[in-house]
């Protein structure tokens, strides 16, 4: 090889180096922009989770297994009976979406409820976690204050399937590193 050839060759090798480091800032911005705005959402929601989907067919004719539910959580807003509320339960890792049916308050603000799914035929008591008859209201992550119907389902097949969850992944990781801007 001639010289001349040695330096194409190193100039092909450091546009290659600065297209890969591009390439890694470009998803390095994607990550952390998701991060922001999902941050941002909890910011003005007050809640831990301000987007969730319906896993199961529970709450039917309302909400249908894979819609997308906007959640908010405000503290000075009290529950009431037909409010439409996503909960965790020590020992579940899954929130359960269902509506408020009963409310005890208490004068210092002691908040209890009762929900039942929609489409249940018994409350949730069997639900709740070992002696726990009713939730708290500390028990609540938000209450529904919007839908976006069956967005949720890619999240659905994600899960029922893995297999399809890493070939997406796969792809898209592919895309990423074979994409070149011009």
């Amino acid at each position: 090889m001639a010289i001349s050839d040695w330096a194409i060759f190193d100039e092909i090798r450091r546009m290659n180096l600065r297209q890969i480091t591009y390439q890694c800032l470009n998803f390095a911005m994607v990550v952390s922009s998701a991060l922001m705005i999902w941050k941002g959402l909890m910011f003005f929601t007050g809640s831990e989770s301000p987007i969730v989907v319906v896993l199961s067919g529970s709450m039917e004719p309302a909400f249908y297994r894979g819609d997308l539910l906007m959640l908010t959580n405000d503290q000075s807003d009290p529950v009431r009976a037909g409010d439409i509320t996503v909960f965790k339960i020590d020992g579940r890792d899954i929130p359960i979406v269902h509506r408020v049916i009963k409310v005890h308050e208490k004068a210092n603000h002691d908040t209890k409820l009762l929900t039942k799914g929609d489409n249940n035929q018994v409350d949730d008591r069997g639900l709740y976690a070992a002696g726990q008859l009713w939730l708290n209201r500390t028990d609540v992550v938000g209450r529904a204050k919007g839908i976006v119907p069956y967005v949720g389902m890619v999240t659905i097949l994600m899960n029922d399937y893995p297999k399809l969850k890493y070939a997406v992944l796969g792809a898209l990781a592919l895309f990423v590193i074979l994409h070149r801007e011009q």
